[in-house]
């Protein structure tokens, strides 16, 4: 239900009709990620490719985004208008995805994918940009209702595309243009947002946010689970097709770990509203120790099936509270770089250490023990992040003398 607040019956249709828009966004951007993200990986190792050149190839797009992340969130926020910015992400997004099919070379593909990933990682950070400000604008709490689109769509097009995958893999990279291009219609029918740092007046450092304790902590402690979720991305649907999954079913796992995020996106704002940010992050953690672990143990692709529901309370979570966070306790001069900020070492810096690191680790252990040492990570983090929370609290609870 969207959430409307002082407004005229006149002006709730037309809040609710751009609303629509911004949701069918979010469907189509995350459609789009289920046929990428999930299923490139498995073209890669259709052509041929091992396990450590996919790894090498899907960690070297994220190290190109590390370097586009803090251009296109300097350019958001001193554009004439962040709108512009995302058009661009979508443009390039698409048409470089038309040219991978043109070789099955390992050197062309991985120019394809730095290429490729200079425009598309930022697209995520770059939207939600955008949709928080127009939602702060109508003093709206909508963002979980329009995150959740994403979520529709990433189920339904894992179902779809995981039956055409079946024998058609290669045209994973047509199906994802095309949808670029429904993006790019509906941006245009977006509010305009401005670059707060536009006019030449007002301009703000970008050291301002290492300079915020609590939102480098936060950052760092997602950044580690992250890199986790990184491996599992780049080594998921081969670890999944090696237990006996087909494509098929591998859509079907999408679909469960897709739809598991709809309870925390239903209720988020209860949820910011009650619960700190350190014990919402400390919770995701927990799942996620207990995700890899029972990754390294299971021997059958439908045992897969139900730990992927722990999903919801993992991936979904880091990014909706991330970005809820920042917007909320960073400059609106710096509202976009903190979102790409995050969305660089989220989908840059730590894809790169999951892809690539998980790439020689796969290698050397396999699959499963890797699950296992990621488990192991994220638990001696947790154990020192929960440290840090409890003399947080000490301080905060200690009384004030003198």
């Amino acid at each position: 239900m969207i959430c409307i607040f002082n407004v005229t019956p006149e002006r709730s249709f037309l809040v609710k009709v751009r609303l629509i828009y911004f949701i069918l966004f979010y469907v189509f951007i995350y459609a789009g990620n289920a046929v990428y993200g999930t299923f490139l990986p498995v073209y890669f190792q259709d052509i041929g490719f091992d396990s450590i050149q996919i790894g090498t190839i899907l960690s070297l797009g994220p190290l190109v985004a590390i370097l586009a992340q803090p251009v296109w969130g300097a350019l958001g926020d001193r554009a004439r208008t962040k709108n512009m910015i995302l058009l661009i992400l979508l443009a390039g997004s698409g048409i470089v995805a038309l040219l991978y099919p043109l070789s099955t070379v390992f050197l062309y593909l991985l120019m394809m994918i730095c290429i490729f990933t200079f425009f598309q990682t930022s697209i995520f950070a770059m939207s939600d940009t955008i949709t928080l400000e127009v939602l702060d604008r109508q003093k709206l709490q909508s963002f979980g209702l329009i995150r959740m689109g994403g979520t529709i769509g990433f189920a339904v097009m894992s179902i779809v595309f995981g039956a055409i995958a079946q024998k058609h893999i290669g045209s994973l990279f047509y199906v994802y243009a095309l949808i670029m291009v429904i993006c790019f219609l509906l941006v245009l029918k977006f509010p305009v947002i401005e670059g707060h740092q536009s006019k030449g007046s007002g301009k703000v450092s970008i050291t301002v946010l290492f300079r915020n304790k609590l939102l480098m902590l936060y950052l760092g402690f997602s950044f580690i689970l992250q890199i986790t979720l990184g491996y599992y991305y780049a080594f998921f649907p081969m670890y999944f097709n090696g237990l006996g999954g087909d494509n098929l079913l591998l859509g079907w796992s999408m679909v469960i770990s897709s739809l598991s995020e709809v309870p925390f996106l239903l209720f988020a704002n209860r949820i910011f509203q009650r619960v700190k940010i350190h014990y919402i992050l400390l919770v995701a953690a927990v799942a996620t120790v207990i995700r890899w672990y029972l990754f390294s143990l299971i021997g059958s692709p439908y045992w897969a099936l139900p730990v992927q529901a722990l999903h919801g309370l993992i991936f979904i979570v880091l990014a909706v509270t991330m970005a809820h966070y920042i917007n909320q306790n960073v400059p609106k001069e710096l509202k976009a770089s903190g979102q790409t900020l995050n969305g660089l070492l989220s989908l840059g810096a730590a894809r790169i250490i999951g892809s690539f690191a998980g790439g020689i680790a796969t290698h050397q252990f396999g699959m499963r023990k890797v699950f296992m040492y990621n488990s192991i990570l994220v638990l001696a983090c947790t154990l020192v992040f929960g440290f840090i929370v409890w003399r947080m609290r000490r301080r905060e609870d200690a009384p004030v003398t003198g």
